[in-house]
């Protein structure tokens, strides 16, 4: 597959272009929370009909497949999320989300794809177009995937355990991507290890409460949560080496209803990231150690409850695929827009469909926010200041040229891996 056929399979993308940029639109306006996202689910699912996929839908909850089979070779499985966040929206976009939708608790709160799946979601519907209507660029068994519940770090998994490869055939590469926070038009690659692995904890400080003027009465957990949260800081800085890398946050806690009132209880939530399982296992047993022994100082009544709440693995590249995927990049868009992808600290559950399959993976970025801008944030040292990233209520990618680039990473993407010769995986 030459760069020549890969351009002349997406020349009719500009076309294309004025209803992506509708599509992108609608799920912005309409997004869902994680393993809710029905409307999203059905749209999409309908454009893949449309497109002359076997369609497959309620995947593990609310995941759509797609299925294209275009005569013997290799499967290949393109996959993209569709889950926003709990988020209220401040871009002051025209087409701002506006929703609302209860949690898991219940509770009403704001919805927004502050993370880009809404952009996900619309590339992977116009590669699998453009896909379709050049079938004669490829060879070998297509497979589309609308993933639900990324942001829980769950939806991967329960869409393979639904049976998602009884339905589209056990793949042997599986290609991804998600729009970062970089300059629209760049592409960018790792090998090896690419984005964090994640744990995200539950702790209930036991305590027992009692009036705010009397504390000698009580064992406050206030006080014994400061503690904790004081003493997680020093995992990183104290137990995890300058040559290794760990990122602990407490994210959330929860202690009492009134000023005069010491509780009986505090609740943290904790947020964990790591590239190494050893490290990873050395930050959650110090994190364990130090929760349980603070509690023992304060003399509380009951030890800690410590719940696993979610957990994401870390996202590594097979080396020799990403390899051949880099220099098709590079071949089509050139070595200046191709850049390699720092280290990701934050974390993605794609890797658990190549992991379930067997297969190689290779997960990328594409940068979606205004050029200039962001190089002007990196040029004074402002980036972290000045650029939005994902999981802001201020995060909107540009839509061009980042609907195009999108389109174009994932079809060539395919076809590197898709040969018409029968089968063979290269490029």
């Amino acid at each position: 597959m030459t760069t020549t056929d890969r351009a002349s399979a997406l020349a009719g993308l500009d076309a294309m272009l004025p209803e992506l940029e509708e599509l992108y639109v609608d799920l912005h306006r309409h997004p869902e929370l994680s393993f809710a996202e029905h409307r999203t689910a059905e749209a999409l699912a309908a454009r893949l009909r449309a497109s002359g996929y076997e369609v497959h839908t309620g995947i593990g909850g609310t995941g759509v497949a797609g299925v294209l089979r275009n005569g013997p070779g290799p499967v290949v499985m393109l996959r993209a999320d569709i889950d926003a966040l709990p988020v209220a929206e401040k871009t002051g976009l025209p087409y701002a989300s506006e929703a609302r939708a209860a949690n898991a608790q219940g509770d009403e709160v704001p919805v927004m794809h502050a993370c880009g799946h809404d952009m996900h979601a619309t590339w992977l519907d116009g590669a699998a177009r453009v896909l379709a209507g050049h079938r004669t660029a490829w060879q070998g068994t297509l497979a589309v995937v609308f993933q639900p519940g990324e942001e829980k770090g769950s939806g991967a998994e329960a869409m393979v355990r639904d049976g998602l490869f009884d339905r589209t055939g056990t793949p042997e590469v599986v290609l991804g991507q998600h729009v970062a926070p970089g300059p629209a038009g760049w592409v960018l690659t790792r090998p090896g290890v690419l984005m964090a692995a994640t744990d995200a904890l539950r702790i209930v400080l036991h305590g027992r409460g009692g009036h705010g003027s009397r504390p000698e009465t009580t064992v406050d957990p206030a006080v014994l949560a400061a503690s904790v949260v004081m003493r997680l800081q020093t995992i990183v800085s104290r137990e995890v080496a300058a040559t290794e890398q760990a990122v602990v946050t407490v994210g959330s806690m929860h202690v009492g209803s009134a000023h005069n009132v010491i509780a009986d209880e505090a609740v943290l939530e904790v947020n964990i990231r790591t590239f190494d399982e050893q490290v990873r296992r050395r930050v959650l047993a110090a994190v364990e150690r130090i929760v349980r022994g603070e509690a023992e100082v304060a003399a509380a009544p009951r030890p800690p409850e410590i719940t696993p709440v979610a957990s994401f693995p870390v996202t590594t590249n097979d080396e020799p695929a990403n390899g051949t995927l880099t220099d098709a990049f590079k071949g089509y868009f050139g070595a200046e827009r191709v850049m390699d992808a720092p280290l990701v600290t934050g974390s993605e559950d794609f890797g658990e469909f190549g992991r379930a399959a067997g297969a190689r993976s290779v997960f990328w970025l594409v940068g979606g926010l205004d050029q200039e801008k962001v190089l002007r944030a990196i040029t004074a040292g402002r980036f972290e200041q000045d650029v939005p990233s994902n999981h802001s209520p201020y995060f909107a990618p540009v839509l061009h040229p980042t609907l195009r680039t999108g389109v174009e990473t994932l079809v060539v993407g395919a076809l590197t891996f898709l040969s018409v010769g029968g089968g063979t995986l290269g490029a």
